[in-house]
């Protein structure tokens, strides 16, 4: 299997004003060269807001916008936004496939210091998708406190994938978090954050990271905006696995959620 491509896109948001920031990530993915798949921040269109009037259907704008450039750039096209899907609204993660076809990831954990559980309804199925032959597990932002819910059960996937919207103030957890989920799940681990302060003045470093499944990283940002292509190395995973079988003695445990397994 060949190793896989992925591009982190690290970003300022506009507050609430998806065409600008359409406009803005265009700019960022024009000048990317080959890759296979790019990663998003959460809530890429409006910032994390909690005003579902600017949640879009599943065939508006933005969705359309990442099948767009899915189609131009040959790749996979992933990150979340506020979704209203006849009456209900959800903080979902769309995985933009080249072909126009996609998968959704509803994000489980909402943000209970926020009013996020007010106004969203939590996903229920977790997301599990294939590309290039790679196993990825797509997850959002606060889903990162709950190691039960990212546990690789079964070796079941590759790479963990983070989207976020994670504040300053609380980035000592997202940077031990991430190396801790791609120990114990033996998996590559991206996170994608956002850089800049919103309109509610919090401030976020970014931090965005790539981690092996050894907890070595292998790319780290803070502060300023940046996209970075990066190359997962298969031969070096497969041999991680081989010489360390860890999760062949995981405790056998699972949360039971209902799951979706896709190839492309």
């Amino acid at each position: 299997m060949k190793n896989l491509r992925v591009t982190l896109i690290q970003s300022n948001l506009h507050w609430e004003n998806i065409s600008a920031n359409l406009e803005m990530f265009s700019e960022k993915i024009n000048a990317i060269a080959e890759t296979d798949l790019i990663v998003l921040p959460e809530t890429f269109t409006t910032g994390f807001s909690m005003n579902p009037k600017f949640a879009e259907a599943m065939d508006g704008s933005a969705v359309e916008w990442m099948r767009k450039f899915a189609n131009e750039k040959g790749c996979v096209v992933c990150g979340s936004l506020m979704i209203n899907d006849d009456g209900r609204f959800y903080n979902r993660l769309v995985w933009m496939q080249p072909d126009g076809e996609f998968l959704t990831y509803d994000k489980r954990h909402l943000f209970c210091i926020s009013d996020e559980p007010k106004f969203f309804t939590a996903g229920e199925e977790r997301l599990i998708v294939e590309l290039n032959g790679w196993k990825i597990c797509p997850l959002i932002c606060y889903d990162l406190r709950f190691p039960v819910w990212a546990r690789n059960h079964n070796a079941e996937y590759d790479i963990l994938l983070y989207v976020a919207n994670w504040p300053e103030r609380r980035n000592v957890a997202w940077k031990t978090l991430l190396p801790a989920r791609a120990i114990e799940n033996q998996a590559y681990v991206i996170g994608v954050n956002r850089v800049g302060v919103d309109e509610k003045n919090i401030s976020h470093t970014g931090d965005s990271m790539a981690i092996d499944a050894l907890g070595k990283t292998l790319y780290y940002k803070e502060h300023e905006e940046d996209v970075a292509t990066i190359e997962l190395n298969y031969e070096e995973f497969k041999k991680v696995r081989e010489q360390l079988p860890f999760l062949n003695d995981a405790d056998d445990f699972v949360l039971n959620p209902k799951l979706k397994i896709k190839s492309h």
